[in-house]
């Protein structure tokens, strides 16, 4: 027996080694008994893995963590979350309680999504793989660099439905570039408008006016399917629009008619069916650039998020103050 306290590593193997470098699993050894899991984590290695554990480290895969399973181990004070949402982890009546407490990822995954938008962006603004595929293929100089003179980025106007974690980080690196930047979220202060250097408007004003919509409102159930018909009829003739947050926000059906059109051009990273099926119609759009789900993910994003976790374990077993905390005043707002 050891009088160390129990940290639970709630991750399957191959998530463990993604999530975890050897230095961030030396220092989680540093400061706890870390207990883990051979095999995948489902609900029925929980009671034992739990046990008293003060701690678990969590992540994609993890099974949920009831409110029965919460009240069978009374011990568990933190849950440390490698991953963004924790709605479907953690009941979230619990976590405004503070029975766990719950600290999250989400900010290191917004930073992956926010330089995905820009990449795939300025891609489709300036055609860097179709200069180097005609480059290859012989085609003609001149003509090459006319057909695909493209847009400056900086000359856009932006809008960005949604300032959470992932809507700030992409605010930012679109002002970065001198874009003007119009921004719908209800949630919004005028502190936080100001500080970000951006303007505020409604969402069929923003579809109206800009040249590029980034889509990073959470999917709740007032943001389910809105937008549909009406909006996508606002979009300006050659608009760029880009969804990297979820597909719930949007009326797939009506999106793909739309899309259907040619009128808009759009970056699809989320699907309601994933991974999206062989015969997916979206897949025969010349006007969509389509990605599994990826926006989030790079190998050293799983190093900062899994990094982030320990971190936090080891404060909370310190007495220190949490870095990444899901505050109650989060829950009713977040993804």
């Amino acid at each position: 027996m050891t009088n160390r306290p129990i940290v639970a590593v709630l991750l399957a193997p191959a998530m463990r080694e993604m999530m975890l470098t050897k230095e961030a699993q030396a220092r989680l050894a540093d400061v706890a008994e870390v207990r883990i899991h051979d095999a995948a984590v489902d609900a029925a290695a929980l009671p034992k893995l739990l046990d008293g554990a003060s701690a678990a480290l969590t992540g994609w895969g993890t099974p949920p963590l009831t409110a029965e399973i919460l009240a069978a181990h009374p011990d568990l004070r933190l849950v440390a979350h490698s991953a963004g949402s924790i709605r479907k982890l953690v009941p979230l009546d619990a976590v405004a309680e503070g029975r766990p407490r719950v600290t999250h990822a989400a900010q290191f995954i917004a930073a992956a999504v926010a330089e995905f938008v820009i990449a795939q962006t300025l891609s489709v603004l300036r055609s860097p793989h179709r200069h180097d595929a005609g480059m290859k293929a012989g085609e003609g100089w001149f003509d090459l660099r006319e057909r695909y003179r493209g847009r400056l980025l900086g000359a856009m106007t932006v809008g960005i439905v949604g300032a959470g974690y992932v809507g700030r980080a992409v605010i930012a690196l679109f002002k970065a570039f001198g874009c003007r930047v119009l921004v719908n979220d209800p949630q919004l202060t005028a502190e936080r408008v100001q500080a970000l250097g951006v303007e505020i408007t409604s969402l069929d004003d923003l579809l109206k006016s800009c040249d590029v919509i980034s889509l990073h409102a959470p999917a709740l159930p007032e943001t389910e399917r809105m937008i549909g018909a009406h909006e996508f009829a606002l979009l300006r003739d050659g608009a760029l629009f880009i969804n990297t947050a979820r597909s719930l926000i949007v009326d797939q059906q009506v999106q793909f008619e739309a899309l259907r059109s040619g009128r808009f051009n759009a970056i699809l990273d989320v699907f309601d069916i994933e991974p999206l099926p062989p015969d997916d119609p979206l897949r025969g759009l010349p006007n969509v650039w389509l990605s599994p789900h990826a926006a989030g993910h790079s190998a050293d994003t799983y190093a900062l998020q899994g990094g982030a976790a320990v971190d936090d374990i080891a404060r909370f077993l310190r007495g220190e103050p949490l870095r990444h905390e899901v505050s109650p005043a989060m829950l009713a707002t977040m993804a």
